[in-house]
């Protein structure tokens, strides 16, 4: 039996090159700076007056309005009569010292026969009652409603005497139409009117009480009236 060939040796492996070692940096001299930078330019000063703001001046400080001991209040302003062009025709009826809604109903019957009625003074007229209850009245109807719908409730005393007498009357129909249309309210007493007599209605007048009763007057400036 022939030997057996003796096992073959490995092939030297090549070697593995090694990195080339960097070169170390010369040491620094002793006393020299890290690192060197070029020296800046010097500025060039400017010339006076450039670029710099003028001092502001300070304003003196406005002196506090001396206020009165004690201001004056303002008195009541008359009451002035509406002018016209021409004298109304018809009966004359003064309101004043007459209660709101018993006067509006004997003329809305007047009206209703068909005679023309000019009221005078109709911010003399007066409405009984509780003050607090008379006034929460009136503001509550001027409150409701909204402006540009309505309703308006007139805050004037010879427009809110008008429409107490609408209010008796049948305004919707023509028969009530006519009627308020010979109605005729003024605040005060008209030049023209001045001259010519007057009548009143003695069932509407007012019994003496120990609470005076509001006027419309009164009624009107607290709903912000400028009588």
């Amino acid at each position: 039996m022939p030997d057996a060939a003796p096992p073959a040796e490995p092939a030297p492996s090549s070697p593995t090159p090694t990195p080339a070692a960097r070169p170390k940096p010369a040491p620094r001299p002793s006393g020299a700076p890290a690192t060197t930078t070029a020296p800046k330019p010097a500025r060039r000063p400017k010339p006076s007056g450039e670029g710099t703001a003028p001092p502001a001046t300070a304003k003196p400080a406005a002196k506090p309005a001396a206020k009165p001991a004690s201001a004056p209040t303002a008195p009541a302003r008359a009451v002035k009569p509406r002018k016209i062009a021409e004298p109304p025709k018809g009966t004359v009826v003064d309101v004043s010292g007459l209660v709101l809604g018993r006067a509006a109903s004997a003329i809305a019957f007047r009206l209703l026969r068909g005679e023309s009625i000019v009221v005078v003074n109709a911010e003399k007229s007066v409405v009984t009652g509780s003050r607090r209850n008379v006034l929460a009245f009136y503001t509550a109807n001027r409150a409701r409603g909204s402006v540009r719908s309505g309703p308006h409730f007139p805050r004037y005393p010879d427009r809110i005497f008008r429409r107490t007498v609408r209010g008796m009357l049948p305004h919707l129909k023509t028969r009530g139409k006519q009627a308020l249309d010979r109605l005729e309210v003024y605040i005060g007493v008209p030049a023209p009117v001045a001259g010519l007599p007057r009548q009143s209605v003695e069932t509407a007048r007012a019994r003496p009480s120990l609470n005076a009763p509001l006027t419309l007057e009164e009624i009107t400036r607290l709903l912000g009236a400028r009588l």
